[in-house]
């Protein structure tokens, strides 16, 4: 063998020699641990669910389950008045708030009375009624609503141009105690005739005349109940709050104080009809005395 090829593989033996001890040097452990490369962790912000509306709601529509939705919303900016479905504890944002503005004794109750009234279910709003303007997706809070009970109900409830005016019922009067809120009633004027002036003696019988002088009439409330409970059959009231136009108010206190009032509870089939006065419903009256057999008896003309 030639010397220049001895000395070329002494050249490469010595290389591979020297690079196994390389190879070996760098994967043997040291004793200081390697340092790996970690992704910082993403911090989830806790959210709760708060009830907005999910389109514009206008004052006085009231509300149904359609109007209204569940929206994420971060914890730490909720506030006070929104509602809230009760699942997520809201006590972080309290003590965060707490952290940075110091409250009374007063001011942690009526937090804490707050946010344990906030929680609830949708079906518990549906018929509130719109107070102010809300617009889709703003959170609905108790200032611009009126639920069933809270004062300003009966304003916020009746319809655009409509009255309400409440009057004397009993049992007898009301259908047996069957007309609930939200029915739809015919009311009846019963009223005596004065015969003082038509010839009428001593010891004649009076004369009653009865006639409809409103008809397919809303009932609002019985006494201060605006809505009968899930199961209730039927309400025993001393008053029935009806909801009436202007004109019809007046020609109703009128027939108030002619005689007493009865309510004919309509069929739901009939509630599409005709809704106010009755023309012609008080009408006027007049008598003749008639003698039967010498015996004079007063008998009225309508």
């Amino acid at each position: 063998m030639k010397p220049a090829r001895i000395i070329v593989i002494c050249i490469a033996a010595v290389a591979a020699i020297g690079l196994a001890l390389v190879v070996r040097a760098m994967g043997s452990p040291s004793g200081e641990p390697a340092a790996v490369a970690t992704a910082a962790p993403v911090e989830t912000q806790p959210m709760a669910r708060v009830l907005v509306a999910a389109s514009d709601l206008q004052p006085g529509q009231r509300l149904t389950e359609g109007d209204m939705a569940w929206k994420e919303w971060p914890v730490d900016a909720v506030g006070a008045a929104f509602i809230t479905d009760g699942s997520t504890p809201l006590e972080a944002a309290d003590a965060a708030e707490a952290e940075n503005k110091p409250e009374g004794a007063v001011a942690s109750v009526t937090r804490a009375a707050a946010n344990l009234a906030g929680g609830g279910a949708k079906a518990d709003y549906v018929g509130s009624v719109v107070r102010d303007p809300i617009a889709a997706g703003e959170p609905i809070t108790a200032r611009k609503i009126v639920r069933a009970g809270d004062s300003g109900y009966m304003a916020a409830y009746l319809e655009p141009g409509m009255r309400a005016m409440a009057i004397r019922v009993t049992v007898e009067t009301a259908a047996g105690g069957f007309i609930l809120p939200g029915d739809r009633v015919d009311v009846v004027l019963t009223r005596e005739t004065n015969l003082s002036n038509m010839g009428a003696q001593e010891g004649d019988r009076s004369k009653f005349t009865s006639a409809t002088v409103m008809r397919n009439i809303k009932v609002l409330a019985i006494d201060q109940s605006t809505r009968a409970g899930d199961d209730a059959q039927a309400v025993v009231g001393a008053t029935a709050t009806l909801e009436v136009s202007p004109g019809d108010a007046e020609a109703l206190a009128l027939a108030k104080s002619e005689g007493e009032l009865s309510l004919v509870l309509r069929s739901y089939a009939d509630a599409g009809g005709p809704s106010g006065a009755v023309a012609g419903g008080r009408r006027d009256v007049s008598a003749v005395r008639v003698y039967r057999g010498g015996a004079p008896e007063v008998v009225v003309v309508q």
